[in-house]
C-alpha cells in the first residue's frame, strides 16, 4: 500500500488543485471526452432535428441520455442524496462515513481527501482486439494517448473494502448532478453517479453523492493527502 506523504490545506496548494480538476481545465476535458467515447453507438444516432412546417422539433434522445434517465430514475427511488463538501467532512469525522474516490488511480494519488479510498470506475484500456485498437485510434485523432473503459472489477473491488451496510459518499471530479434544469431536465451525469447507481443496484444501502466534486473538495481547502 502507498504510504502518505504529504496532508495539504494550503491555500496555494489547494488552488493548484482546484484549477487542475476544474471542469474547465484541459485535464477534465480530455477525461470527460475518454467517458463518452465509451459507448460502441455511432455519431449518426445521435440526436438529430427534424424540420417540420419550419420548426426544428427533436426527434429522439441519444442513447446516453436514455441510459443516465434510467440510472437517474433507481437513484431516486433509492434516495440517493447529495451532500456538499462540508456536509461530507462532517459525516466523515462524525459519523464514520467512507469517501469513495472513484477517480483513475493516478489523479488519486496525486491528491484526494484525506482518508478516502480509491476504486476506480473507469480504468485504462488493456485488451487489444479491434475493437480496443479501434477505440485507442479514436481517442488519439483526439490527442489522448491513454483511453480508458469501464472498470468490470468496479464491484468486486469494493466489496473487498467496504461492507453492503457501509455509510458510502461517492465522489469524482466533477459531481454532476440529478437537480433538472432548463437545458438539462435529467440533470447531469458523472462518474460518481455511474458509480453510486452500480452500489445501489448491487444491494449497498447507504450511497451518498458528493455535490460540486472533489475541485470543489480542492476549493474549499478541505483536508487533502497525497500518495507516491
Amino acid at each position: 500500500m502507498a504510504a502518505v506523504t504529504s496532508i495539504s490545506t494550503n491555500p496555494s496548494s489547494s488552488s493548484s488543485l482546484y484549477n487542475k480538476f476544474h471542469p474547465c481545465s484541459s485535464s477534465f476535458f480530455a477525461t470527460k471526452v475518454a467517458i463518452l467515447s465509451n459507448t460502441r453507438e455511432s455519431s449518426s444516432r445521435y440526436r438529430s432535428l427534424i424540420i417540420q412546417n419550419g420548426t426544428a422539433t427533436k426527434q429522439a434522445n441519444t442513447p446516453a441520455e436514455v441510459d443516465w434517465k434510467i440510472k437517474r430514475q433507481l437513484l431516486l427511488e433509492k434516495k440517493v442524496r447529495s451532500v456538499d463538501v462540508k456536509e461530507a467532512l462532517r459525516l466523515q469525522s462524525e459519523n464514520k462515513f467512507v469517501i469513495l474516490d472513484v477517480r483513475p488511480e493516478a489523479e488519486y494519488k496525486e491528491a484526494h481527501p484525506a482518508g478516502a479510498i480509491n476504486v476506480q470506475i473507469y480504468r485504462l484500456i488493456k485488451e487489444w482486439t479491434a475493437w480496443d485498437i479501434a477505440r485507442r485510434a479514436a481517442f488519439a485523432f483526439f490527442g489522448i494517448f491513454s483511453g480508458t473503459e469501464e472498470n468490470p472489477e468496479f464491484i468486486q473491488s469494493v466489496e473487498s473494502k467496504l461492507s453492503k451496510d457501509a455509510k458510502i459518499i461517492v465522489a469524482c471530479s466533477a459531481g454532476g448532478t440529478m437537480r433538472p434544469t432548463q437545458n438539462l431536465p435529467e440533470g447531469q451525469q458523472s462518474r460518481s453517479f455511474i458509480a453510486a447507481y452500480l452500489l445501489v443496484l448491487n444491494g449497498y444501502t447507504n450511497v451518498f453523492h458528493l455535490e460540486g466534486g472533489l475541485y470543489k473538495w480542492f476549493k474549499e481547502d478541505l483536508p487533502t493527502e497525497s500518495e507516491e
